[in-house]
């Protein structure tokens, strides 16, 4: 066998050296010092865990929802962490944030998307259903509040249940579904697309689209089921002012549907295109030769319809555009961002949205998503900005496959009178 550091030919293991001064172990010995010392630092984790456990119960009014919440999820992923007592209803979370901050406390905005007196405006119209099927155990505050703070977090029912007072993450789940529902029947009406036309178009006017009613789009929202797959989504029509807020939706449409098959489908549709009810107003005069009837405007993915007015699209890449056709793509491009900002302020305000779906009940998450929308409207009604966290959160919406059918004519010349005025207006600034 060779020195050492030198090179040998051997296959043999050389022995590690043990120095003469070192110890000698009685066998059995290493073990018994490795359960002493194991048990040692399970007594020093829990110690630790116990007393990070009393400072999230003394410090939760402090602390900002994401840091309770990172908080709690560490200390449950711990397996030997003691499990900590529940406080009783008259000394939850609510009830404490209830009796000590004032009408005009920031945490209100931080924990529940919204001021305290807002919140009481939403607490005034959902109370008298809420009161008719929730039993006397949920009270409708507690269920309110807890629906908001787990569709602005994203927090887990069981993390929800202790907060709010209620006795189980079964009855916190009972409150979310039951807030839902009543969101969906009390606030439908902030969505109506037939009403306060003249605001509508009076707000397109002042970003140089005359006659215009409206920019369709689509939201994706992530789901994983058996139907769609790990990687799913449902796809959300909707159709928002110059202000971001929503005109109509229409939720649940699975990814695999083409956008167009979806439109053909919709109330929108079926209100504009069979009964007509819609989109009937006057014509804007451009010119002396020249009007448009009243429009929306809509992304590639759709038909070009005379009342839905999508870009142009060069069919060859060397193709160029003129300079009305230009202004026109510049213009709809911008109003288009009107969509993909409202969702991605949805998504932002309520983290619950901006996740994965993984719920046993897909068919229930398209009555969440309109939901989170209803919630939007409701809070540019009263004013309520974005909070400052989540303003960067706001993520583009991924585009879908352009429309490949054929043009309607009177479409195309209503979308190129447009452009001719948009270049002129272009020339005249």
């Amino acid at each position: 066998m060779a020195a050492a550091g030198g090179s040998s030919k051997s296959t043999a293991q050389k022995a590690p050296i043990i120095p003469k001064s070192a110890p000698k172990c009685k066998p059995g010995r290493p073990r018994n010092q490795n359960k002493h010392f194991t048990k040692q630092l399970i007594s020093l984790l829990s110690s630790a865990t116990s007393a990070a456990h009393s400072f999230l119960t003394q410090n939760d009014l402090l602390l900002l929802p994401s840091q309770s919440l990172s908080l709690e999820y560490f200390l449950s992923s711990i397996p030997f962490s003691p499990s900590p007592s529940l406080s009783p209803p008259s000394q939850s979370f609510f009830y404490r944030l209830l009796s000590s901050a004032s009408d005009f406390d920031p945490r209100w905005c931080q924990i529940f998307r919204m001021s305290k007196q807002t919140f009481t405006s939403l607490l005034s119209l959902l109370s008298p259903s809420l009161l008719s099927f929730l039993p006397s155990s949920i009270p409708p505050d507690s269920a309110i509040a807890a629906t908001l703070f787990r569709l602005a977090h994203g927090a887990s029912y069981e993390s929800v249940a202790p907060r709010f007072g209620l006795d189980s993450p079964a009855a916190a789940c009972l409150a979310f579904y039951s807030v839902c529902k009543t969101v969906n029947e009390k606030l439908g009406d902030l969505v109506d697309f037939g009403r306060d036309l003249e605001r509508i178009v009076m707000g397109f006017e002042w970003i140089s689209l005359p006659n215009c009613c409206g920019v369709l789009g689509f939201g994706k929202f992530g789901v994983d089921s058996e139907l769609l797959g790990k990687n799913g989504s449902l796809l959300v029509q909707a159709l928002v002012d110059s202000e971001g807020r929503f005109l109509d939706i229409s939720a649940g449409w699975p990814c695999t549907m083409k956008p167009e098959s979806i439109f053909t489908q919709t109330k929108l549709y079926s209100r504009v295109e069979g009964s007509r009810e819609l989109l009937n107003g006057a014509c804007y005069q451009l010119s002396e030769s020249n009007s448009i009837p009243q429009y929306i405007l809509g992304d590639s993915c759709f038909p070009l319809l005379p009342w839905l007015l999508t870009p142009f699209i060069r069919p060859n890449e060397e193709d160029s555009f003129g300079s009305a056709e230009r202004e026109f793509n510049a213009a709809h491009s911008r109003a288009m961002g009107l969509v993909g900002n409202a969702f991605g302020r949805v998504k932002a305000r309520w983290q619950l949205l901006a996740r994965r779906w993984k719920e046993d009940c897909v068919e229930i998450f398209p009555f969440v998503i309109v939901m989170g929308c209803l919630l939007h409207n409701f809070l540019i009604k009263y004013s309520e900005p974005l909070p400052e966290e989540s303003v960067g959160r706001i993520l583009r919406e991924e585009e879908l496959p352009v429309f490949e059918g054929e043009a309607d004519e009177r479409g195309e010349r209503t979308r190129y009178a447009l452009a001719k005025h948009l270049s002129w207006v272009s020339m005249r600034r």
